[in-house]
């Protein structure tokens, strides 16, 4: 499921667009905010359930950032939502429980379908 998942936001990232030169809002910002809040999430939950990834959640919003190349206020939202999304579950979670894996399964399964949807309406 996490391959699957990368896979897609993988194509998201390449199927963003070319770099705008203003910063105009997309109609898919509002979809980049919430996934850039599911990373940031999946970035803490992964790390404190021992999942031993690393920088990786962090590493794939970067990779976000870098297709997308948002500049200004744009960049501001996607990064203030990864952040948002990590210390959410940091001021919840202090160890992995069953809620927090939970939350992983869900947050994997709504970043999941948001790839999907994107993918299937700005993908040409």
């Amino acid at each position: 499921m996490l391959k699957h998942l990368l896979i897609i936001l993988t194509v998201v990232t390449f199927c963003a667009g070319p770099a705008r030169a203003q910063d105009a809002a997309a109609p898919f910002d509002n979809d980049l905010q919430r996934m850039s809040e599911i990373l940031g999430a999946l970035h803490y939950l992964r790390g404190i359930c021992g999942n031993n990834e690393g920088n990786k959640w962090r590493n794939e919003m970067q990779a976000l950032v870098d297709a997308e190349t948002p500049s200004g206020e744009r960049r501001t939202r996607m990064i203030a939502g990864f952040n948002r999304g990590y210390n959410g579950f940091q001021q919840t979670y202090r160890t992995c429980t069953p809620a927090a894996s939970i939350a992983i399964r869900r947050y994997i399964d709504e970043g999941s379908r948001i790839s999907r949807d994107l993918t299937a309406r700005y993908a040409n």
